[in-house]
């Protein structure tokens, strides 16, 4: 039998999700409901997925990571790698002398650890160098995300449009979380339930109480967490480079189909181009700090093109992917993609 508690949850959830025809319509924020899609939901997965960043030093790899114990040569010397604070012995040697040539062999075999858990035993050097190899041919996935780590139990209510079935299940673990989230099917709606604690970079504690203050933590990360930002980039130049699609636009409901066959091409000389067909509209786009704040002006006038027209928040970006959100009393998400 559940108790009381777990069926007032429920209840709650089945009413916020009592005119299902509607759900899209709505923003996701204020319902508090997401979706396999939903973007708090992918950077959620992010979080959860697997670190990989602590022995770059030695794999130079982000996308996965040698699995302890194990031990390696660095400079003639032997390494036990037996837990994480052992990785420092690591730097250490290497940066002892500045004029040595810094020879790191790990003796084989090893297991990788890929960041999505997946385990892979490594018999020898030669498996090892094609693996990083391959890895290295995806520069630009969108990697996890470190600095903030979410102090588990915590405890999702889950509603499945297509038989109207409410449940709640506890998670007890990243790993947990990584594969509830990888496993959601799109008649699947999400809410998690509030307060949820977590600790961030600095290794303070932080109450979350919202789908927002969750999504703000997980920004705060990625700007401020040292190992987010591995790699420096500069803006202007990137969004200048290439022509772009974009592969998700959501003001209030999803709206991306509306512009799934565009091409933009951001100029140096601040004009931006879009393409669609024979159909050619030249806009106007800057790049500004506001409070603190990077933010990407466009500016169109067609009807349709026009709502694009606003200062949006970058909330991430590589080689590959923009992101960025508009947050008011709703908040808005536009993804640009090379293409």
């Amino acid at each position: 039998m559940f108790p009381l508690k777990k069926y007032i949850s429920i209840a709650v959830f089945l009413v916020l999700l009592s005119c299902q025809s509607e759900i899209v319509e709505e923003d996701n924020n204020i319902q508090g409901t997401v979706t396999n899609v939903s973007p708090l939901t992918t950077y959620l997965q992010r979080v959860a997925m697997v670190k990989t960043v602590q022995d770059n030093i030695i794999d130079k790899s982000s996308y996965c990571t040698i699995k302890l114990p194990y031990t390696l040569t660095v400079n003639n010397t032997n390494i036990a790698v037996n837990t994480i604070s052992d990785y420092q012995k690591v730097v250490d040697n290497i940066t002892a002398n500045a004029t040595d040539d810094d020879i790191v062999k790990i003796d084989f075999p090893v297991t990788m650890v890929y960041y999505n858990y997946f385990e892979k035993l490594i018999p020898n050097e030669a498996d090892f160098k094609s693996l990083i190899d391959y890895w290295n041919l995806y520069p630009d996935l969108l990697s996890k995300i470190n600095g903030l780590n979410i102090n588990y139990p915590i405890t999702i209510n889950i509603y499945n449009s297509s038989n109207q079935f409410a449940s709640s299940m506890s998670i007890i673990s990243d790993q947990a979380f990584f594969y509830f989230i990888k496993n959601l099917t799109a008649s699947q709606y999400i809410s998690l339930q509030y307060p949820i604690s977590i600790v961030d970079h600095n290794n303070q504690p932080r109450t979350i109480s919202s789908n927002q203050d969750f999504e703000n933590a997980i920004k705060y990360a990625i700007d401020y967490s040292p190992e987010n930002n591995i790699v420096s980039l500069d803006f202007t130049e990137t969004i200048t480079k290439g022509s772009w699609a974009i592969p998700y636009f959501f003001v209030t409901l999803d709206k991306t189909s509306l512009y799934s066959d565009y091409s933009f091409v951001f100029k140096n000389d601040y004009t931006v181009v879009a393409t669609r067909g024979g159909s050619i509209e030249t806009g106007q786009w800057e790049y500004v700090l506001l409070n603190g704040v990077r933010k990407l002006k466009i500016n169109f006038n067609s009807q349709l093109l026009s709502k694009l027209n606003t200062y949006w928040e970058l909330f991430e970006f590589n080689n590959s992917q923009i992101r960025l959100r508009a947050v008011s009393s709703n908040t808005n998400y536009l993804y640009f993609e090379k293409k």
